[in-house]
């Protein structure tokens, strides 16, 4: 997984080479693993996977906004965003830090409401 952006293909590889499945397998595996959590996300749950991070959906309410060409005020519709926070293990992993394992196994984040964890 060189490149820049990691695809399904590339997950999917990956799969095949550590996990032994044939590639058939390996690829539903993957689909399966990002459906379960669309379906998650989509019915308001958090998503958490141990050592990497949380993510959940956050309800922006309106607002107005500026378009930055013309600076002309436009109004900004209330909507749902997802958002991404990082597992302090994955954080040191990026930072080059040392991770313990006991650090591995779990990251100490508590989460309020309904959690889906794919550990």
């Amino acid at each position: 997984m060189a490149s820049q952006t990691v695809t399904r293909a590339e997950l999917t590889e990956a799969v095949y080479q550590e996990v032994g499945l044939s590639r058939n397998e390996s690829a539903e595996l993957v689909e399966t693993v990002i459906e379960e959590m669309c379906k998650a996300l989509v019915v308001g749950e958090v998503v958490k996977l141990s050592s990497f991070g949380s993510f959940s959906v956050r309800q922006k309410g309106a607002r107005m906004g500026r378009n930055p060409k013309t600076g002309e005020e436009v109004p900004i519709s209330p909507r749902r965003v997802l958002v991404f926070r990082p597992s302090h293990v994955l954080k040191k992993r990026i930072n080059g830090e040392e991770v313990s394992a006991i650090e591995g196994e779990h990251d100490g984040a508590s989460q309020d409401g309904q959690t889906s964890s794919f550990d």
